[in-house]
């Protein structure tokens, strides 16, 4: 069974920064594209960043570009974003997703979902 657990969402002011982890179990998690997606209230789901450890190829979201960086412990099968210089439009609920084959930012791509963990940035 595929699982997907986030963590490490709170409240931080702008500017500040926060790390998520996902970690996961039910697959392989060399060959599988992992993403961050985040859903902010009344707004669609928007994908963050994604890559794909056996090729090293990752995606950023414009808007996160210089700001978040993605990376993974394979021992532990878990990702991570570090999220630097936060603002509050980066507010959101952010969500974990995992997909055998395809790696984009798009979450109708994405088949496996965790429950997500709210971040939310003060002004």
């Amino acid at each position: 069974e595929v699982q997907l657990v986030e963590s490490g969402g709170g409240l931080v002011q702008a500017g500040g920064s926060l790390t998520l982890s996902c970690t996961t179990s039910g697959f392989s998690f060399d060959d599988y594209a992992i993403g961050w997606f985040r859903q902010a209230p009344g707004r669609e789901r928007e994908g963050v960043s994604a890559f794909r450890s056996r090729t090293g190829t990752t995606r950023y979201a414009n808007s996160v570009q210089g700001r978040f960086t993605i990376s993974s412990d394979k021992n532990k099968k878990t990702i991570y974003l570090q999220m630097n210089s936060l603002k509050p439009e980066d507010t959101a609920n952010y969500y974990c997703a995992a997909d055998e084959f395809r790696l984009g930012l798009d979450p109708y791509d994405f088949t496996y979902w965790g429950q997500g963990t709210q971040v939310a940035v003060s002004s």
